[in-house]
């Protein structure tokens, strides 16, 4: 029987302050019973490229899209910090308004006093005058007795004294309380100058801020546009694998030493994989694409077979899971299989260009029956017999 594999392209997938790597497709393998015209593989490459391109272009708009965001978000605090301080001056302006209110009605309220204190010491001198022209004879002879006389002097004298004292009391608190209305006054001008600049200042900052955060839509705008690109691209590329099954059968296949063969075909998202979002639209807790290969095997091991899965940095491509597997999670390699066991099928040309893997779920002498994701590059499940040859097996603890 002829074979012609195909290849899906892998790229670890980037992201900003965490890296996640999974393969966009872990491996395109299948087989059927006549070759594949060579444009079939150039349309595949195609769509590949075309993924990888657009891949990179959301990539890069993300990380332009997060660098705005956190000058953005710097940029705004700085906005806060002004807004704040504007708050406090404008409340210390206030503050100082009321004062000088005050000092206000404090300079009216002692103008009053003083020009009726003024009143009364003009009308006792004009007394003190009319009775300057009665003789002292004619003051005493009107008097009752001499203590009457001698207190009706000391009256006018104490009276006189008095009112002195007042008017020269309440200047000296006119001209106290005029020189803290100036003090209030000139702390208003200044307190307004800084209000005035401040506030020019936030014009700035607030303008700045709504660029930032208006270029930062722009980009994430066109990271929506990509990864739209990317659903589209992949569906055409997933509709013409499907069409290849249908019309060429695959479910067996040898390339060099590696056999399969009993290929259940496609059966959508089950086996238990829970991540089951459109393929390639999530990164699962191992910093692995979803519904791809790598990805389903993590989550085999640790939820079904209960073995230790850490998460890959940048190295969770298939082929790479017999040194990153074991650096990160202790794996290591054995030859007799059993169930929770991961076969790898190495890199091998244009069949599996970056690898592959699969759980055992049992074993029949050199014969694995495993299950799997995205061996047709469709992103699902499915299962089959390979022989225990061509293959690494990894085994967790």
């Amino acid at each position: 029987m002829g074979v012609h594999m195909k290849k899906l392209s892998t790229t670890p997938a980037q992201r900003r302050m965490v890296t996640r790597v999974a393969t966009i497709s872990c491996a395109l393998v299948f087989a059927v019973s006549g070759p594949i015209a060579l444009f079939e593989q150039v349309y595949a490459d195609k769509w590949d490229d075309q993924i990888n391109s657009l891949r990179a272009q959301a990539d890069q708009y993300l990380a332009q899209a997060n660098a705005l965001k956190a000058q953005g978000d710097t940029l705004q605090n700085k906005l806060d910090s002004i807004n704040a301080q504007i708050a406090a001056l404008q409340a210390n302006i206030q503050a100082n308004q009321q004062k000088h209110d005050k000092l206000q009605a404090d300079i009216a309220a002692n103008q009053k006093k003083l020009e009726q204190t003024q009143d009364a010491l003009g009308d006792m001198l004009a007394n003190l005058y009319v009775d300057g022209k009665i003789s002292s004879l004619e003051l005493l002879a009107s008097s009752q007795n001499i203590g009457d006389f001698v207190d009706k002097q000391e009256y006018r004298t104490t009276v006189r004294d008095s009112l002195s004292r007042t008017i020269t009391e309440v200047k000296r608190i006119k001209a106290q309380l005029e020189t803290d209305k100036k003090a209030v006054e000139k702390v208003l001008e200044e307190l307004k100058l800084q209000n005035d600049q401040l506030a020019a200042t936030q014009a700035e900052q607030q303008s700045l801020v709504d660029q930032t955060r208006g270029e930062e839509a722009a980009y994430q705008n066109l990271v929506s546009s990509a990864r739209n690109q990317i659903q589209s691209v992949s569906a055409q590329q997933q509709a013409y694998y499907a069409s290849l099954v249908a019309s060429g059968g695959g479910n067996s296949g040898v390339v060099g030493s590696f056999q399969y063969w009993g290929w259940s075909g496609n059966r959508g998202c089950s086996g238990g994989y829970p991540y089951c979002a459109a393929h390639d639209s999530m990164v699962d807790p191992w910093n692995l694409y979803n519904r791809e290969c790598v990805s389903y095997v993590a989550w085999a091991l640790q939820a079904r077979f209960g073995k230790t899965v850490n998460a890959w940095h940048g190295d969770g491509n298939a082929y790479q899971w017999p040194s990153s597997a074991a650096r990160w999670s202790g794996a290591y390699r054995v030859s007799s299989p059993q169930a929770g066991d991961v076969v790898v099928l190495p890199a091998s040309g244009s069949f599996a260009p970056i690898g592959h893997v699969m759980i055992v779920e049992s074993v029949s002498g050199s014969d694995m029956f495993v299950s799997q994701y995205n061996f047709y590059g469709t992103g699902e499940y499915s299962t089959m017999w390979v022989k225990n040859s061509g293959v690494i097996l990894l085994r967790f603890p």
